[in-house]
């Protein structure tokens, strides 16, 4: 069984804060694309990730999927409605197979109160979310699609790049994946990564996407944009 201490939000409780914690949860499995939580529902439901992967994703006016974000082990989701009361905002489903932990509004409220840290491990994570949605809206309003794309390509590698300046995007990102992510196509997904792999800044191995140059990548996207 996976132990709670995975969960972010749980950071830095002891055994018996963890085991208080377990108390006021239920551990519910979910298979690969079900769906977790539904846009407007009513549920207030926090789901702490325990294994697997997730996608919280909307949908624009047309119908066309946007993905916000994909959360693995240790994140959490649903927190917002469980704070303010309002209806769901996004759709959250099960990248691959999900063991997920679930605290009710009442119990994630018990577990907050009753554990300083954990309620502040929350607002760190609510400041994430408000810093990563800024500059997503940012990169809309003032990049084209395929600088969106770059863009998106060089802050994963940045993210993972190691002492030599390298990265390793493991697995290959999927193009439905960042295009619904930077809102645009999968076609100008596939152009984007055909010519970042022509120019050599990327290039696809058995282990995942290789950049063998971040700053390299980061300077190519600088002059784009300038």
């Amino acid at each position: 069984m996976v132990e709670l201490s995975v969960v972010g939000i749980l950071a830095g409780l002891d055994e018996d804060a963890l085991a208080d914690v377990e108390r006021h949860i239920n551990r519910k499995n979910f298979s690969a694309g079900a769906q977790i939580i539904e846009p407007e529902a009513n549920s207030s439901d926090v789901y702490l990730i325990l294994s697997g992967r997730v996608r919280i994703v909307n949908y624009s006016l047309s119908g066309r999927e946007i993905t916000l974000e994909e959360i693995g082990a240790g994140g959490c989701v649903g927190q917002l409605s469980a704070i303010d009361g309002q209806p769901r905002s996004a759709c959250v489903f099960a990248v691959n197979d999900t063991v997920v932990a679930i605290l009710s509004p009442a119990n994630f409220e018990t577990v907050v109160k009753s554990h300083p840290s954990v309620g502040w491990n929350v607002i760190r994570e609510l400041a994430r979310i408000v810093r990563t949605s800024t500059r997503r809206i940012v990169d809309v309003s003032t990049l084209g699609a395929n600088e969106r794309v770059v863009a998106e390509i060089t802050r994963r590698a940045q993210q993972v790049s190691d002492e030599t300046g390298s990265a390793v995007l493991s697995p290959v990102p999927v193009h439905s994946e960042i295009a619904g992510r930077v809102s645009t196509s999968r076609e100008t997904v596939a152009r984007v990564m055909g010519s970042l792999a022509r120019k050599g800044l990327v290039n696809k191995a058995d282990d995942g996407l290789h950049v063998p140059d971040v700053r390299r990548l980061e300077e190519f996207l600088s002059e784009s944009i300038s």
